[in-house]
């Protein structure tokens, strides 16, 4: 027996044992304890074994077993998503899984196996699924459903219809071209086009299956422009009015609220020059900012929060309800508060001209910006003056021009509250923090409710003062209660783990953005700076977003990653995030004396946990309210022109960010210009190797809006013209021609080669 059948052996052998998880060729190679000539050996053994169909490559180059008669004997687990515009008729629709290997991640840079038509069991967008891989016949691997094991979503909204006079409902947000039936409905009032919330008996299938659904409410008619909302808080399971026992309790509360003067055990703030600043549309104001320059270059800051728990007492009818509810909401068109209007937006809420009950965070910091003291008080305010950002950025734009009308004291106050601002911002940029938040988008609103426009909200300098000293606060806090050793809900953000950031790192490599490997901060920020204002900005930032873990409430003490503090929580918006009570609480009782007033570690822990779970399921709703509103505002725009850029790229087609329109639309591979095309990950393009076309990311392109489907919740655009467009591939090439550096190193050498093979002779 030679060596390489030895060795195949060896590798057969392992692969189709009960421990083996499919791995990649290095991988394998340091189970099988190869040194470096064993592994270059192992990968030509790999390959020849997949030609022989004994192995096969799965996603990401794993390597998997497919018996000795070529059936499918592997299985992986993985996050299913149909492709758009596919359908759902019985064998119609098909889609690709991004596999997980069981360990919860289904990163960005991880290829998708490619499920065909009549493999995909039913399965929709999100469903935990399990799959088995054999080879394609046109290449490469493809995978089939064989099991859902759980299933993203149960409840759903949609039309109400008769069809050949039986109920059906056409459900929203799914590819289901066939309704699901609804059994007998005599008795309940519904209309054609009748908007309806219903929960999922049996789903549809591959084969035909309509799949069945239970009507659980009428939710009115299709042409209320206020029933997107409606949907979409049914959808997310989202609270509405207050139970009348909440309601009774905050009024209570504001019939024993006396504003007129400072309670006897409050430090008396209210002479202190004191402003608030916050959006111009915003109702409730939990923090506002007092700051004086002392001599020798000294800061003193007071960060005044709402001392919401004051009027929130734990255990009682508002406390409970608010731990419920854990956040509130901002939809397009309403709020859904954690805490009754009446404490949110009154007794709490840091209105100019009125005494204010708060938890002020006094910082004194040196001209360098070492912190040289910090101390909590229960104390009482005046806000002398309510601004918004726009006011902001235009006085710093123009400080000359507001001094008459808001006087030299409120003026000199924004003055130093810039100039602090901006050094804590340098500073703490410098010392490794990331900013990669991605932009919101703001809608404008008619009286009806229906969308008349919509914009990105731009994170200017205003915005970045009051976000300075909110982590200021947050961070002083939490540093005192971590040197306390108490138990508390921090906001944790765990360091990425290494294999994301080297995917991040062959993802921007990719893209041509030389930066090295990414393995800090640092790194991943120099990536942010390099794309900043390019075509190429939303897709980085979105997968060095999708690299990162998420930020999570616990009472672990692992620090804030993208922040770089080690002692980190949210205490200064007590009024719409309960973790932030959770923290005045706990600094109440250390300002009265309490011998034990922190919670035990695993009660943390839950509450951490639904917070966290809570905060993530608001997310969605506000994203996919906004995009449902924006659809319906695009329907009355269809056939018309925009320019676009390439966001993402998928096998079956593209994503592209709208010019001047905060919106993504998908460009189906088969609606691009005729042409053989093949997704290349390597580059992130679409290439027609028959025509010559090329679709990668960050491509300018004039686009037009084919279709908007409300059922399913997406935006299709055609392709009109790209604006970066690279042609000339040979019809022949199997693969992209490279660019930049390493192409001109790859020609020179084949150039010098011709030259002396032409010499020889040769």
């Amino acid at each position: 027996m030679d060596i390489s059948t030895q060795l195949a052996d060896r590798l057969m052998r392992l692969v189709v044992s009960a421990d083996y998880r499919p791995s990649k060729p290095k991988q394998i190679a340091t189970q099988l304890k190869l040194d470096l000539e064993g592994y270059r050996e192992l990968r030509r053994v790999i390959k020849q074994l997949v030609l022989e169909g004994r192995l096969v490559y799965g996603s990401n180059h794993l390597v998997l077993s497919t018996g000795s008669v070529g059936g499918p004997t592997d299985r992986l687990r993985g996050t299913f998503r149909r492709a758009r515009g596919s359908g759902f008729s019985a064998g119609g629709g098909f889609g690709f899984v991004r596999p997980n290997n069981g360990d919860g991640d289904d990163s960005e840079a991880q290829e998708d196996l490619f499920v065909p038509p009549g493999r995909t069991a039913g399965a929709l967008d999100g469903d935990l699924v399990e799959v088995t891989v054999r080879p394609s016949h046109k290449g490469g691997s493809e995978a089939a459903v064989v099991d859902i094991l759980q299933r993203a979503r149960r409840q759903f909204t949609g039309t109400f219809q008769l069809l050949d006079g039986k109920p059906v409902v056409f459900l929203d947000g799914t590819p289901y071209d066939k309704p699901v039936q609804v059994g007998d409905v005599r008795g309940l009032p519904l209309d054609k086009e009748d908007k309806v919330f219903v929960e999922m008996v049996d789903y549809p299938d591959d084969d035909g299956n309509g799949g069945e659904a239970v009507i659980l409410e009428r939710l009115g008619s299709n042409s209320n422009p206020a029933i997107d909302t409606m949907l979409i808080m049914r959808q997310y399971a989202l609270p509405e009015e207050f139970p009348e026992k909440v309601l009774d309790a905050a009024r209570e509360q504001a019939d024993a609220f006396n504003d007129d003067e400072v309670p006897a055990d409050r430090k008396d703030l209210t002479d202190m020059l004191t402003i608030t600043i916050d959006p111009f549309d915003a109702r409730d104001f939990d923090d506002a900012i007092s700051l004086q320059l002392e001599e020798g270059g000294r800061w003193r800051l007071w960060v005044h929060i709402a001392d919401v728990s004051t009027f929130v007492p734990l255990g009682g009818a508002i406390d409970e309800e608010a731990r419920n509810r854990a956040t509130s909401i901002y939809l397009p068109d309403r709020v859904v508060p954690m805490i009754p209007e009446i404490i949110s937006n009154h007794l709490a809420s840091l209105q100019p001209d009125k005494m204010r009950l708060v938890k002020t965070v006094e910082i004194e910091m040196q001209a360098d910006l070492t912190i040289s003291h910090t101390e909590v008080h229960n104390a009482a305010i005046h806000s002398d003056k309510r601004l918004n950002y726009q006011q902001v950025d235009q006085y710093l734009a123009d400080p000359d021009k507001y001094r008459q009308d808001w006087g030299d004291a409120v003026c000199d106050l924004l003055t130093n509250m810039h100039t602090l601002a901006m050094k804590m911002r340098k500073a703490r940029f410098k010392g490794g923090a990331l900013s990669m938040d991605m932009p919101d988008i703001k809608l404008e609103l008619d009286k009806s409710g229906k969308v008349k426009g919509a914009r990105e909200v731009e994170h200017t300098e205003s915005h970045q003062l009051i976000e300075e000293f909110m982590l200021a606060g947050n961070q002083a806090v939490a540093t005192w209660l971590d040197d306390l050793g108490l138990n508390f809900l921090s906001r944790l953000h765990p360091s990425p783990e290494r294999r994301k950031l080297r995917q991040l790192s062959q993802f921007v490599k990719d893209l041509g953005i030389d930066v090295g490997k990414i393995e800090s901060r640092f790194e991943i920020q120099a990536v942010l700076d390099k794309v900043a204002g390019t075509p190429l900005e939303n897709a980085v930032n979105f997968s060095v977003l999708k690299s990162m873990n998420k930020a999570v409430y616990a009472p672990q003490k692992d620090g804030h990653y993208a922040l770089d503090m080690e002692h980190y929580c949210h205490f200064t918006s007590p009024i719409r995030r309960y973790p932030d009570l959770t923290v005045h609480r706990l600094v109440q009782k250390l300002l009265e004396g309490k011998k034990t007033p922190d919670d035990p570690f695993p009660v943390l822990m839950t509450l951490g946990h639904h917070c966290s779970d809570m905060e993530r399921n608001a997310a969605q709703a506000e994203r996919e309210l906004i995009e449902l509103k924006l659809l319906h505002f695009l329907k009355r725009r269809v056939g018309k022109p925009m320019e676009a850029i390439v966001s993402r790229v998928y096998p079956d087609g593209l994503h592209a960010r709208c010019v001047g329109l905060p919106v993504d639309g998908f460009v189906p591979v088969t609606t691009l210009p005729k042409d053989k095309y093949r997704y290349e990950r390597s580059g992130q393009m679409l290439i027609g190797f028959k025509d010559g076309n090329r679709f990668r990311l960050g491509d300018q392109l004039s686009v037009v809006i084919a279709k908007v489907d409300l059922q399913e919740r997406q935006l299709y655009l055609t392709v009109e013209k790209n604006h970066s467009a690279h042609k000339g591939l040979p019809q022949t090439s199997k693969k992209p021609k490279a660019t930049g550096k390493y192409s001109d190193k790859r020609q020179k050498e084949r150039r010098e080669k011709k030259k002396r093979n032409k010499r020889k002779g040769t």
